[in-house]
C-alpha cells in the first residue's frame, strides 16, 4: 500500500533535518512546543528525462495536487511552476526545473552524465523526493559547476529532496508581521539571506518572504569530502487578495532572491 499523504510530508522532513538541523530550532524558537504549518516545500531539478519538473510533479497530482502558476527566472535560467491541494492545511509544492541547454556545453555535459546515472524506475518510486543524489561526482566537476551556476551545483551534491521548507507566518500564534519573525530569528543567532532586503516582496505584491541562510553540511564527493551549503528554511506571510482571500501564488522577483539563500557565503 502506498504511503499517506501525511507519512510522505513526515519522511520528506526527517530526510530534510538532518542536512538542516537548523530548522528543528526554528521550530522550537517560533513555535514553542507548538505545531508549525507549513506553506509550502521546494524542489529543484534539471529539464532532462527522466527527471523533469513534470515527473516530479506526478507524484503530487497523484496525492490530490493541481497544477497552478507559472514562473519563469531569466537570469538564472530556471522555470517553475506551483501546486496546491484541495485540504489548505497541506503545504503549497513549488518545483523548479534548470534550462539545461542554455548553459555552456561543459556544464550540460556533466549534468547529461549525472542524469544518466538515475534509473527511470528510480523515478517513480514512492521516496524519490527524498531519495538524494543517484550519482557520483566529483568535487572538481562540483566546483565547475558552482561557476556557473549555484543551482546546478546545489542539485549535484544533494540531489532529490526538499530544498526548502517553510514557515506559514500567517498561522504562527504570538506573531503578527515577518518583521517580528525576523528579529526573533537574529536575536536566537540565526543568519537571514539579505540578497534584496531581509524581506523580499509586499503587501502590495500580497506576500512577504524571508529565510535563513542555508546551513553547512559534510559531502562525500567521489574523490573527497567537503562541507557546502545545504538547505535552508523559509518564511512566508500572504494578504489578502479580496475579503478573506489570500493570494496562494508566489512572486518570481522574489523568489529568486530567495534562490541566493544557498549561495556559499
Amino acid at each position: 500500500m502506498s504511503q499517506s499523504v501525511m507519512q510522505f510530508f513526515e519522511n520528506l522532513w526527517q530526510d530534510y533535518i538532518q542536512l538542516t538541523p537548523s530548522a528543528a530550532k526554528v521550530h522550537e524558537v517560533l513555535g514553542k512546543g507548538r505545531d508549525i504549518i507549513n506553506d509550502h516545500v521546494a524542489f529543484r531539478t534539471f529539464n532532462l528525462a527522466p527527471v523533469g519538473l513534470e515527473a516530479l510533479a506526478a507524484h503530487f497530482i497523484a496525492m490530490g495536487y493541481e497544477a497552478k502558476g507559472d514562473y519563469v527566472f531569466e537570469e538564472k535560467r530556471l522555470v517553475a511552476k506551483h501546486y496546491e491541494h484541495s485540504d489548505p492545511r497541506l503545504p503549497k509544492i513549488f518545483i523548479s526545473e534548470l534550462l539545461v541547454e542554455s548553459f555552456s556545453p561543459e556544464l550540460q555535459r556533466i549534468v547529461k552524465n549525472l542524469v544518466d546515472q538515475v534509473p527511470a524506475t528510480a523515478v517513480t518510486a514512492e521516496d524519490f523526493l527524498y531519495s538524494g543524489a543517484h550519482w557520483q561526482i566529483s568535487s572538481t566537476d562540483y566546483e565547475r559547476l558552482l561557476e556557473e551556476s549555484e543551482y546546478a551545483a546545489w542539485m549535484a551534491a544533494f540531489g532529490f529532496r526538499a530544498n526548502h521548507f517553510t514557515v506559514n507566518v500567517n498561522e504562527l500564534p504570538d506573531y503578527d508581521s515577518l518583521e517580528q519573525v525576523n528579529q526573533t530569528l537574529k536575536n536566537a543567532g540565526f543568519r537571514l539571506n539579505t540578497s534584496g532586503g531581509e524581506i523580499k516582496g509586499s503587501s502590495e505584491v500580497f506576500l512577504e518572504q524571508s529565510s535563513t541562510l542555508a546551513d553547512h553540511t559534510a559531502v562525500r564527493f567521489s574523490d573527497m569530502e567537503k562541507v557546502i551549503p545545504s538547505c535552508f528554511y523559509e518564511f512566508a506571510k500572504r494578504y489578502e487578495i479580496a475579503p478573506n482571500q489570500l493570494y496562494t501564488g508566489f512572486v518570481a522577483a522574489s523568489a529568486d532572491k530567495i534562490f541566493e539563500s544557498t549561495n556559499a557565503k
